[in-house]
């Protein structure tokens, strides 16, 4: 069992993960955690990586003022400054990754790269894609949960929009390639599921993989949260965390949380948690057929193993469509079915599976 979140201390500081300032995990690659205006994730790590041409950094954090100004200070006790970046390499599109090194990309003019996966979502957020609506209301209408559906609805902060600082990329990733850093070489490895687009970055020569939110060493990632959804998010994650196993094991290097001395550990316990789950959904419809919101309903959430109704309404949005991901996985591995009524995709199980 991992140390929970609220706990754990980074061995490259000594200190709780997400206390300020600039801390060496490797020869010439620092830990910056920027802080979060939200409770349970309480920062973003940013990797900055030094060499002869200037700095590059994987993840840029939330474009938020605390967060600017905690990745200047970070730069400043290594002695740079903005002007330094040449290059952000973003694991994800999420906003607390990509959103500050758009900003600060187009004011220096660094290269922001993002994965190809990610453009569908840009696309819908920049409105190069017509939608009746946000995706994600809909998603949560075909999980059962009308009521959360109509409380997004109502509320447009809350689809995961960051008016500042939306853009397209400067560079895409397009499938698995190298990238030089320097004098470094880093593996880019395209693992959808938390995003389409998401993207690790391992340097095997060092050891180290830069995991994004692919592999978070205290929490499980959420699955498919994106606005440019798909119907398997659970198998994508899934195969992407046995692609990442079958990488040399590598100091793991998360965006949120402590540096970890193991990838492969961490992917053990997210395969077995995931396993455990769909057990645990498959259960829950032995009473008969229920829609994800439902199969949610009956079932403990975060470590502490809270009951689903003590969730506030954005974390049980995310329980419900996890839940969702997970039925429709059995559905794939033929344990269930589907079927979409008035009231969203009512999920059964298959006798004797």
């Amino acid at each position: 069992m991992s140390t929970p979140t609220a706990y754990a201390v980074s061995p490259d500081s000594g200190e709780h993960w997400s206390a300020p300032g600039a801390f060496e995990v490797a020869p010439g690659i620092h830990r910056i955690p920027l802080p979060l205006p939200m409770d349970g994730l309480k920062a973003v790590n940013v990797y900055a990586i030094e060499t002869e041409q200037g700095l590059t950094l994987i993840d840029g954090g939330w474009a938020i003022t605390e967060g600017r100004e905690a990745l200047g200070k970070g730069l400043r006790e290594l002695g740079r400054s903005f002007t330094d970046i040449r290059r952000f390499l973003v694991t994800h599109v999420h906003r607390d990754h990509f959103s500050l090194a758009a900003a600060i990309g187009a004011e220096v003019g660094a290269d922001v790269t993002l994965g190809l996966g990610e453009k569908a979502t840009l696309d819908i957020m920049l409105g190069a894609t017509s939608v009746d609506e946000v995706p994600m209301i809909g998603e949560l209408r075909a999980a059962g949960a009308a009521e959360l559906a109509h409380l997004f609805g109502q509320d447009p902060s809350s689809d995961g929009r960051d008016e500042q600082s939306i853009r397209y990329p400067d560079s895409w990733l397009d499938g698995d390639l190298e990238v030089r850093v320097g004098e470094r070489t880093l593996d880019a490895v395209h693992t959808p599921g938390h995003t389409r687009g998401h993207y690790v970055f391992s340097e095997r020569a060092a050891g180290l993989l830069f995991a994004g939110d692919h592999v978070l060493p205290t929490i499980t990632p959420s699955i498919g949260f994106e606005p440019a959804a798909v119907r398997q998010p659970l198998r994508d994650f899934m195969e992407s965390l046995a692609k990442v196993r079958a990488l040399p094991d590598q100091v793991l290097l998360p965006a949120h949380g402590p540096v970890a001395p193991s990838v492969h550990a961490r992917v053990d316990q997210l395969l077995e948690h995931h396993e455990h789950r769909l057990a645990a959904c498959l259960a829950a419809l032995s009473g008969g057929p229920r829609t994800a919101y439902a199969v949610a309903g009956q079932l403990p959430w975060t470590r502490h193993e809270h009951a689903f109704d003590t969730l506030d309404a954005f974390n049980a949005a995310l329980a419900a469509m996890e839940t969702k991901a997970h039925l429709e996985l059995l559905v794939a591995r033929g344990q269930a079915t589907r079927s979409e009524e008035a009231g969203g995709v009512v999920f059964a199980a298959v006798a004797g599976r």
